[in-house]
């Protein structure tokens, strides 16, 4: 790859100006069938606001989960003292804490009572790399591609990037203004959007309920995708 290829598969840093204009996602916008949902995710930014300073990542990889229809959903089995944050109303961070070390960053859809979810399992890095570093234990060192995806390339790396954790986040409205972790709309809309099978479970494994953004770099896992276009809806 030449030098010039890889500057132009690095992030595109977003200043605090623009992240201030950008639209807060309303509720209404969850209020969807995850697969719906999911797509229209893709290109959207999470941000977590800690004072006056920022983190954002622009969502690059999710994977849709369809409640009590879907093995391989944590609500699968019906409502839990664990899983109740799934069958609340639609915008809530759901986080669960997974191989005993890391931490996973899901948002409610559906209906209050009708539990559904979309996983955030990569983002691009837009703003906050220092914050990111810091929350990683990660030295800056290049700043150059391989470097920036162990920043927020997977669930865990994300989570832990943005400081997520379940004590401080599940059941967050991520819709609210005043919360401190949002999800929120600049206008950037992806090329294209894949669909491929989800990673790491057993069950449901065949569905393609998998959702990236063709091409980009911090999407997550070394498999080469090969999936199946989808025709995004406007927002």
């Amino acid at each position: 790859m030449t030098q010039r290829s890889l500057a132009a598969k690095l992030p595109k840093p977003i200043d605090s100006g623009i992240l201030a204009k950008a639209a807060l996602l309303a509720p209404e916008f969850y209020l969807r069938d995850p697969r719906r949902v999911a797509p229209d995710l893709l290109g959207k930014l999470l941000v977590r606001r800690d004072g006056r300073q920022l983190r954002a990542g622009r969502i690059v990889e999710l994977e849709a989960y369809l409640g009590v229809d879907d093995p391989a959903a944590h609500a699968y089995r019906g409502p839990t003292a664990r899983n109740q944050v799934l069958f609340g109303p639609p915008g809530r961070a759901y986080i669960y804490f997974i191989y005993g070390f890391h931490y996973c960053l899901n948002i409610s859809c559906e209906p209050d009572g009708q539990a559904g979810s979309v996983l955030i399992r990569a983002l691009e890095p837009v703003a906050g790399f220092e914050l990111m570093y810091a929350a990683r234990d990660l030295e800056p060192n290049h700043g150059r591609l391989p470097e920036l995806r162990l920043l927020t390339s997977g669930p865990g790396r994300l989570a832990e990037a943005f400081s997520i954790t379940r004590e401080r986040d599940n059941g967050k409205n991520v819709t609210d203004r005043r919360s401190d972790l949002q999800v929120v709309n600049d206008g950037w809309v992806p090329k294209k959007v894949v669909t491929t099978v989800r990673i790491g479970i057993t069950k449901a494994a065949e569905e393609k309920l998998r959702y990236v953004i063709d091409g980009n770099p911090f999407v997550s896992g070394g498999k080469r995708l090969n999936g199946t276009s989808v025709k995004q809806e406007s927002q």
